[in-house]
């Protein structure tokens, strides 16, 4: 150990890209984490949601497009697209307050936008699903294709 202690500040010198690549990495793994722990929506794994759907009626909402859902999606998920979801003007959401609402798209990426709105638009219990519609069919979970 005390060896490698004498031979950083040389390492250093001599790989400066190496260096501020590394502390760069670790600048952006630490802001993601502080992010993570203050943003006020859940993640949920597919054996979480299947846990919230055991014990609650959750509102599962799938932001994929008309193609991907018709594909495969979660048994029971709406389908509304990225472009129209606006959480103050739609009916179903509206009555959906109380509900726990989980956003679910393709891949689980582009729904963090969404949750947002919804927590801004007065929902309390807000929930994204890790790896989306992608995550629940690697743990093989049950899916339907078509359009309901």
């Amino acid at each position: 150990m005390n060896d490698v202690l004498q031979k950083l500040p040389g390492f250093v010198s001599k790989h400066p890209e190496l260096v501020a690549l590394f502390v760069l990495i670790l600048v952006v793994l630490v802001a993601t984490e502080i992010a993570r722990l203050f943003r006020k929506w859940k993640s949920l794994t597919p054996a979480g949601l299947t846990q919230l759907i055991n014990r609650d009626t959750p509102l599962i909402i799938d932001l994929s497009a008309s193609a991907d859902f018709e594909k495969a999606h979660i048994p029971g998920a709406k389908n509304v697209a990225m472009s129209q979801f606006d959480p103050e003007t739609q009916k179903d959401l509206s009555k959906a307050k109380e509900l726990p609402v989980v956003l679910v798209d393709k891949d689980g990426r582009g729904v963090g936008k969404a949750a947002n709105r919804l927590l801004k638009a007065g929902f309390t219990k807000v929930f994204v699903l890790e790896g989306g519609t992608y995550g629940w069919q690697t743990a093989q979970l049950p899916v339907v294709k078509g359009k309901k």
